[in-house]
């Protein structure tokens, strides 16, 4: 989902190798070595990881080797040949508990496997490699690949009665956008940890009352309904808003709105 989007906006920039798990298995730092030798990048980009959130919660030996162990073995990689390098967390390093949006400063407190694996993934880029740029970012939707706004208009189109979180709020997240705005990141010299969300907030059940609208569905049945009405191995943040304080701050522009970002990919990917 993003990293089709980031061979796009990076191929601007200069030569762009695209690496897949069969190409480079993060998980080995002999392989991850090789490769930095090999290709001698200026800069690495990892979107690679296990997000399966509930199977994380069940294997989450696998997902510290994947998305712990294997972004400190691409900055170890990346340090050792002067590379920088821009990995990619997320939202579930926090507990969701805040009333307010959370700023990259906030301490972290994740409650799943995931958010723990995720959060030693940014422990050991950060004390592995100097020049890094860790970028958080939430509820990520795209052109390439599923993602809840796919999922949801299927199952409309397939005349399903719907029952969607309503108490879990969050920033729907372009991943066109989010591309974008880390080549933007990467020209200024962005180091250190960012969060980056398309602009707003909503519940996952108004995503899918406005998915359905912009899509031209009519007659669907949807019921909103709490995360005890709908139990999952993992627990979800119930805040998932992540302030993009550092962009306002240094002047780098904020994403744009996630109700437009949603509007266009709709038309572009989901109208029938």
């Amino acid at each position: 989902m993003l990293g089709t989007e980031l061979m796009t906006v990076f191929a601007a920039l200069g030569p762009v190798s695209g690496m897949d798990i069969e190409e480079l298995d993060i998980t080995d730092l002999g392989k991850c070595t090789a490769r930095m030798n090999e290709v001698q990048p200026d800069l690495v980009v990892n979107a690679a990881a296990l997000t399966a959130v509930d199977y994380c919660e069940a294997h989450e030996e696998e997902a510290l080797r994947v998305n712990a162990q294997g972004p400190g073995n691409l900055a170890e990689a990346a340090f050792s040949v002067g590379a920088r390098l821009i990995h990619y967390s997320t939202d579930y390093v926090f507990d969701g508990r805040k009333e307010g949006p959370y700023f990259e400063e906030d301490p972290a407190s994740p409650r799943s496997a995931y958010g723990r694996s995720k959060l030693q993934g940014e422990v050991l880029v950060r004390s592995r490699c100097a020049e890094h740029l860790i970028v958080r970012t939430a509820w990520l939707f795209g052109r390439h690949g599923g993602n809840f706004i796919r999922t949801i208009l299927k199952a409309a189109r397939a005349g399903q009665v719907l029952r969607v979180v309503d108490d879990q709020r969050g920033s729907p997240t372009y991943a066109r956008d989010l591309a974008a705005c880390t080549a933007r990141l990467a020209r200024a010299g962005g180091r250190g940890t960012y969060h980056v969300t398309n602009s707003g907030s909503c519940s996952w059940y108004q995503l899918a009352c406005r998915a359905i609208e912009w899509a031209g569905l009519e007659g669907i049945t949807i019921h909103p309904v709490t995360s005890a009405e709908y139990p999952r191995p993992a627990p979800r943040p119930a805040n998932s808003v992540l302030a993009n304080s550092r962009l306002e701050n240094e002047g780098l522009g904020l994403l744009r709105p996630w109700e437009e970002a949603v509007q266009e990919y709709i038309y572009e990917c989901e109208k029938n």
